[in-house]
């Protein structure tokens, strides 16, 4: 394995990882559902009206992590970037991290939601709860995605969501992956490139969060850039896996001057914190309009700041009686950082409405590296499509292909084969003087931040697809 091999665990973008079923048994008392007939239908389950079908598990089911050590590898990491550090094949899942973005899109009804709605403020609880929502996908999910090969690109292509995307890897060192998405109808577009850079501290690996994501609502002629959360996945060396998403993400409309403060709080001492999400959303005059809560796993609401402080007020009056007893029943375990306990349901305040609640996982999701049935389907070769799909995209990687049938010997081989491959190619440039040469982005500002960052040039589904380089 080349020792170039960079450790993206449980990132996504699309950055991170965590996902097992929460089913939320919350009171719906009071608490109005927000437009909820649209997500029972969002692409990601098959369906028996007309909708295309996408398959619902994986040719094999995973194999065991138990028996794999990476402390001798880790061990001397501590406090360290996480670049060129080989990794065993078995810790992975057999998705490109490119695929692991497009997982951004599970909930594009959120999008198109955004896009029916007059009202800005509106317009944000939906934005907010679709980037909440992009991070669930990494709810137990502790395999690191494969690293994209320089060149690799991926698509994919919803009609019954409304949406195609293409992603590239535009950089291997440092490695960055971009991505582009655009409605059907020419409703919205949305785009980004990511970059997370990973420490090792111990016993955990932190994910920050690198590159701006951006939403344009092309008929509100509206543009909205925000970055993901931190992630932190634990107990790498010893005990069960476990992930926290923490941190400020900062929602700006670039039109109207509204924004949307999302606090990720870390998990806390007692665990009491762990996975929730609160924050609010202001106009320009930094007016407060609505308090935003909820899990990103299981679901946000939106309430009035009057009512939400009002139920804040009585609930801390409770709190103040357990915090002792909580003090004096906590204990830290130097081996593991043990996952606290999960509530798997939110307190609804009433007068509440709903913007988005998770999706159940298919039932054998936990033997299949705990995916969604999105993510099922990420990898599916369907009749057909290797006439149409670029020679570069993700479905084509031998490796990635061997590990979804099981066959774990082969994976690794192809794996090997494939880097030294990029490797001696990278050699070649070099002798020879040669730049790499990006195919469908190129590094530009953008106009929303100032900042750079790579940008579709257009023209990918022209399917023109001569003079790709051999990656595979």
């Amino acid at each position: 394995m080349s020792n170039e091999d960079e450790f993206y665990d449980a990132v996504t973008g699309l950055d991170s990882d965590e996902s097992y079923e929460g089913t939320s048994e919350s009171s719906f008392k009071d608490a109005q559902v927000f437009d909820s007939s649209s997500q029972k239908n969002n692409g990601s389950v098959p369906q028996e009206n007309g909708i295309k079908k996408h398959r619902t598990s994986l040719p094999a089911p995973m194999f065991s992590r138990n028996s794999v050590s990476i402390w001798g590898i880790l061990k001397k990491c501590i406090g360290l970037e996480l670049s060129k550090i080989t990794m065993p094949i078995v810790l992975n899942e057999p998705l490109s991290f490119l695929q692991r973005i497009t997982e951004y899109m599970e909930h594009t009804y959120l999008i198109n939601r955004a896009c029916s709605l007059s009202d800005s403020i509106q317009r944000m609880q939906a934005i907010a709860a679709f980037a909440v929502s992009a991070v669930a996908s990494q709810w137990d999910r502790t395999g690191k995605p494969f690293n994209p090969l320089l060149g690799e690109t991926y698509e994919l292509i919803r009609e019954e969501q409304g949406y195609r995307l293409v992603s590239e890897q535009v950089s291997h060192h440092p490695p960055v992956s971009a991505f582009h998405a655009e409605s059907l109808a020419g409703d919205f577009v949305f785009h980004g490139s990511i970059y997370p850079k990973l420490k090792f501290w111990g016993k955990s690996v932190e994910a920050e969060p690198r590159g701006t994501i951006t939403l344009e609502l092309l008929k509100h002629n509206e543009a909205y850039t925000w970055s993901n959360p931190y992630c932190c996945v634990h107990n790498i060396i010893l005990g069960k896996l476990w992930i926290e998403q923490y941190g400020t993400v900062e929602i700006v409309n670039h039109s109207t001057g509204d924004k949307c403060v999302l606090n990720f709080k870390p998990c806390g001492m007692f665990g009491k914190e762990l996975h929730k999400v609160e924050g609010y959303i202001q106009d320009k005059s930094k007016k407060k309009h609505c308090i935003i809560y909820g899990k990103w796993t299981e679901c946000m609401w939106s309430v009035d700041p009057q009512a939400y402080e009002a139920h804040k007020k009585s609930e801390r009056k409770g709190d103040n009686k357990k915090h002792k007893h909580e003090e004096m029943d906590g204990a830290e375990n130097d081996d593991a950082d043990d996952m606290p306990e999960v509530q798997e349901t939110v307190s609804v305040i009433p007068g509440s409405t709903l913007l988005w609640r998770i999706e159940s996982r298919p039932p054998d999701s936990a033997t299949m590296y705990n995916f969604t049935h999105f993510a099922m389907s990420l990898n599916e070769l369907e009749p057909g499509m290797e006439a149409i799909l670029a020679s570069t995209d993700c479905r084509f990687r031998p490796d990635i292909r061997a590990m979804e049938s099981g066959n774990m010997d082969e994976a690794s081989r192809e794996k090997e084969r494939l880097e030294e491959k990029q490797r001696s190619a990278r050699k070649e440039r070099a002798k020879n003087d040669d730049e790499w040469s990006t195919r469908w982005f190129q590094m530009g500002t953008n106009p929303y931040t100032g900042s750079q960052g790579w940008l579709y040039t257009g023209g990918y589904f022209n399917r023109n697809y001569q003079d790709l380089p051999d990656i595979y």
